[in-house]
């Protein structure tokens, strides 16, 4: 059995006491934490194939409070019918993924531990990828697709139990499931009309919130935001995530309760992601350890942190997908350039091991 690492432990555990520990944000991080994600909202409004300026967007948003006039129907419906949807989507997919990434690494202690690792990404993308077979409306995808992330993670759950609760054995049976939803996904394709539904289904499953609407959002954004909203809760009791049995049991917290209910809020905000713009790769892994490296890893300031980080970040990765480029880069495209750098990296600094509690 390997043995525990103490500098590794020390790297991941430091500023994660349970209590009497500093971490809160300051009045100056807690504001740019709320400004960051208002201004890329607001250039993300302003940038695309029609520019409007931030002069413009101000004015309308005035309008839209009740003080003076609008700026003309037809910029009025590319900001708020096409626009702002759009933003309203990638912001709530950065955050759940960012906040789900970093649940997920607190609760297996390992640093390269991603929303994937359970199999929740792959599911979800299995489920969506039959409902676009069978020719279902969106609110059909987004239903299949919630119920197969969440079945992927049960199946997970049952094949990676052992008496000896070991973490490392989830995470193999999480890899492997992924594995498998992977290739059903790829028998869904090969079963795909090659004309009509396989473009569909392999442009879906690249990533876009090019379909975003106001209807969709009425159906995932809840789960997303209910999801994040227990995880910030319980952002005091995430700090003993990491600690071993003994150290966590001591601390008086129902730790078997709490890894349930991590699971559960992170499953079901990353399900809800992939079924409403698809397989959205690195958010998981790339936000949570930039937060890290500015706020540490006290979950008090982490979990905003990463909120408002991962929804600027997407916002922005969103809005240079659909500027850049005459037809519209999917945004994991993106996301993969941006993050596996940083993955290499990341490697390198920890020799290729991992953080033990």
């Amino acid at each position: 059995m390997k043995k525990r690492n103490p500098d590794s432990s020390k790297i991941f555990h430091s500023e994660m006491q349970y209590s009497g520990i500093p971490g809160r944000l300051g009045v100056l991080s807690a504001a740019l934490l709320i400004v960051i994600p208002v201004l890329c909202m607001i250039l993300g409004l302003c940038a695309g194939r029609m520019h409007i300026s931030a002069a413009s967007v101000i004015k309308s948003l005035a309008a839209k409070a009740g003080f003076g006039s609008g700026i003309g129907s037809q910029q009025e419906i590319v900001l708020w019918t096409i626009r702002f949807p759009r933003i309203l989507l990638a912001a709530l997919t950065g955050a759940g993924l960012a906040v789900s990434g970093c649940a997920f690494q607190s609760l297996f202690s390992n640093p390269l531990a991603t929303p994937d690792t359970l199999g929740v990404a792959s599911g979800s993308g299995f489920g969506a990828a039959v409902a676009l077979l069978a020719g279902s409306s969106l609110i059909g995808v987004q239903l299949t697709a919630v119920a197969s992330g969440l079945a992927a993670v049960a199946l997970t759950s049952l094949c990676g139990r052992t008496r000896s609760g070991n973490r490392i054995t989830v995470i193999l049976s999480g890899i492997m499931i992924g594995s498998l939803f992977s290739s059903f996904i790829s028998l869904v394709k090969y079963m795909a009309d090659t004309e009509s539904q396989l473009p569909s289904i392999t442009y879906w499953l690249m990533g876009s919130f090019a379909s975003a609407g106001y209807r969709q959002l009425a159906f995932g954004a809840p789960l997303i935001i209910a999801g994040i909203f227990v995880l910030w809760l319980l952002r005091w009791r995430l700090n003993v995530l990491p600690l071993s049995s003994d150290e966590a049991a001591s601390s008086g917290v129902n730790v078997r309760l709490l890894r349930g209910v991590t699971v559960l809020c992170a499953t079901s905000v990353t399900a809800s992601c992939v079924s409403m713009c698809g397989q959205v790769g690195w958010i998981g892994l790339l936000i949570p350890h930039i937060c890290r490296m500015k706020f540490g890893n006290n979950h008090i300031s982490l979990i905003p942190a990463c909120v408002s980080i991962g929804a600027a970040f997407m916002i922005l990765v969103d809005t240079a997908a659909r500027t850049f480029s005459a037809s519209e880069i999917p945004v994991s495209v993106l996301t993969a350039i941006a993050g596996a750098p940083f993955f290499i990296v990341l490697m390198r600094k920890s020799g290729g091991g991992t953080y033990e509690a």
